[in-house]
């Protein structure tokens, strides 16, 4: 094993100061926890080189944009899962505004307003509502007892 490493290291030095680095160095292995004989390695024929560095391309320049504004808006209303939820927001420039609800586990309603912008950072209002009509609960199925 120390064989090995200390190959190893030399390998490494040796690629780093722009020689090649052989790979014929053939041995034997066993795959983990399989009771088969000792298989050699194929020794590789001749020693690979580096590959030539590929040529750098610049990239294209980003436009950059000193007002971004955006808006955008999801509902979801799955009678089939009960699943309730939606989202708005906006922004102009540095300053953004939105809101989400969605219903939470005990049947309420969680809204939350929020703004971001530079000078005030990041503020949230959090309001629960209870659903109107009927709130659906779980049952449990009944137990079969023998």
């Amino acid at each position: 094993m120390k064989v090995l490493i200390l190959a190893a290291i030399l390998a490494v030095c040796r690629s780093a100061a722009g020689g090649v680095l052989p790979v014929a160095a053939p041995y034997a292995y066993r795959p983990y926890g399989v009771a088969a004989p000792l298989v050699a390695r194929p020794a590789f024929a001749a020693p690979y080189a580096v590959a030539p560095a590929i040529a750098k391309v610049a990239a294209p320049v980003e436009e950059y944009d000193p007002n971004p504004q955006y808006s955008y808006a999801y509902d979801i209303q799955d009678a089939l899962t009960g699943d309730s939820k939606n989202q708005q927001e906006t922004r102009s420039g540095d300053v953004v505004q939105g809101s989400y609800s969605l219903v939470e586990p005990d049947g309420t309603r969680r809204v939350v307003e929020y703004t971001a912008d530079p000078h005030n950072g990041f503020n949230a209002v959090v309001h629960k509502e209870p659903l109107g009509g009927v709130v659906a609960k779980a049952v449990a199925a009944p137990a079969y007892i023998h």
